[in-house]
């Protein structure tokens, strides 16, 4: 659009809707105490507003639930197959897509044919899943995000950019050691930041100097791509999907969440060019998740993703979904809440170490934060800290470089006015910031441990 109007618009209309349940602020203590006070644990009928996860909660469009009909469900050798790699390999041109039920499942049959006890695998920042399947198997996961990646409230506009000089002092040091090295775009631990097309540049030139694969953890591909075209110096005339395609054509494989940015309410892949690993992944793709032409999904499931694919890079919607978290975002920051800046591309994140500065870390600020803004507006929202990455491989505690609570978007989803309701609960809590308490933790698996750990209130 080229009229200087500052209204964000949706470039789509509502095609059908399902209900929310209103609750009382007694129903939501009674539901958050009955839940261990761990918002995985509550039941999503209890929830006003979900901003829990971005990932498979995204409304799908009138022309996925048509190309669903579509759905051939062969077991092997199916169109739907087909079709879903035929779109894959239009944005991401590898020689091998192996199709998994959801990202975790592709981290866990790669890191099992890779990884191993004494390994190294570095990424800007490894997210939950990314960091547990690499840790399963004894290796070590290594964080280099750049030094303004760690600070919430500096500006930069490329923030989850690999620090490249210490990617390559690690390379020249332990190349043996280094089985691929990672690159999560965005980089949603560090606050859903971008990363440069340069920056990825640099990355490949790096890893193919000492001859170490390189691939992307791509969930959020077309949003990283969109801030490339907004943000970096000669891109701003280029194709969406172009900068996807050179993105892609810098890397030797990816992993992929297809619950992000393709739409998919389920689904995900495994892509490489190297023969011999993907020969090996397959084999734990049958052995684990199903045949190579639908690995652990349905043919429908396959068509929505291949339909999503087009629908994600397609500039007006691009253009709605960045400015449409910005809103959220800028709001919270002219209220004087402390978020991640420049505000991320599928949520924004508060600084729960500044706006909870009278917890100490390891009594969990984050999920304080996000009980208190359930309790008074019936939001859920996901602690990123020290409960998520808090416990280290040999069992103990330390603080997690930010304490953040992210507002998660659902795609296509909520209207703007959701999102002013949310503006209120958020700033309302921060009012009251002060008398919120402290958490101690209960029960805790040995892995994952925020999905489903148990909480009680310090005194």
């Amino acid at each position: 659009m080229d009229q200087p109007f500052t209204t964000i618009i949706e470039p789509f209309r509502i095609h059908s809707v399902e209900p929310l349940r209103m609750t009382t602020a007694d129903e939501r203590a009674l539901a958050i105490e009955r839940a261990g006070f761990n918002l995985f644990n509550l039941h999503a009928d209890d929830v006003l507003i979900d901003l829990l996860t971005d990932s498979g909660t995204g409304a799908m469009s009138r022309d996925q639930w048509a190309a669903i009909q579509h759905g051939d469900e062969s077991y092997a050798g199916s169109p739907s197959w087909f079709r879903f790699e035929a779109a894959v390999k239009e944005l991401f041109p590898f020689n091998h897509v192996i199709p998994t039920h959801q990202g975790r499942a592709a981290e866990k049959i790669l890191f099992t044919v890779i990884g191993g006890a004494g390994k190294i695998v570095p990424n800007n920042t490894h997210f939950d899943t990314t960091r547990a399947n690499v840790e399963a198997t004894g290796a070590e996961a290594r964080d280099m995000v750049i030094a303004e990646g760690h600070d919430a409230a500096t500006i930069h506009p490329f923030k989850g950019n690999m620090d490249l000089a210490a990617l390559e002092a690690l390379l020249k040091d332990r190349a043996a050691d280094i089985p691929v090295v990672f690159l999560t775009i965005t980089n949603n631990s560090g606050g859903g930041q971008p990363v440069s097309l340069a920056n990825i540049r640099g990355v490949s030139d790096i890893c193919h100097e000492y001859g170490i694969p390189f691939f992307l953890d791509a969930c959020r591909f077309a949003e990283n791509a969109w801030f490339i075209h907004e943000r970096e110096d000669g891109q701003s005339d280029r194709d969406v999907a172009d900068i996807v395609r050179e993105i892609a054509s810098l890397a030797d494989g990816m992993t992929m969440s297809a619950k992000k940015d393709p739409f998919g309410n389920i689904g995900g892949w495994l892509a490489m060019n190297d023969d011999s690993i993907a020969e090996k992944c397959r084999n734990i793709l049958i052995l684990t998740e199903g045949f190579p032409t639908y690995g652990g999904l349905a043919g429908r499931d396959l068509e929505a993703i291949a339909q999503g694919l087009k629908e994600a890079v397609q500039p007006d919607y691009l253009r709605y979904r960045i400015r449409s978290t910005a809103y959220l975002g800028d709001a919270l920051d002219e209220a004087g809440v402390p978020v991640v800046k420049p505000i991320g591309g599928h949520a924004v994140y508060i600084d729960a170490k500044a706006l909870l500065s009278h917890i100490q870390p390891l009594q969990y600020p984050g999920q304080a934060l996000a009980i208190a803004l359930y309790r008074t507006g019936g939001i859920r929202s996901c602690e990123i800290g020290s409960v998520m990455f808090g416990r280290q491989p040999d069992g103990s505690e330390k603080p997690a470089a930010m304490e953040l609570v992210r507002l998660a978007i659902p795609r296509r989803t909520y209207t703007q006015s959701h999102i002013d309701y949310v503006i209120e609960v958020v700033t309302a809590v921060a009012r009251a910031a002060n008398s919120l308490p402290g958490y101690r933790m209960v029960e805790e698996p040995a892995t994952l441990r925020h999905f489903t750990a148990r909480f009680e209130p310090v005194a």
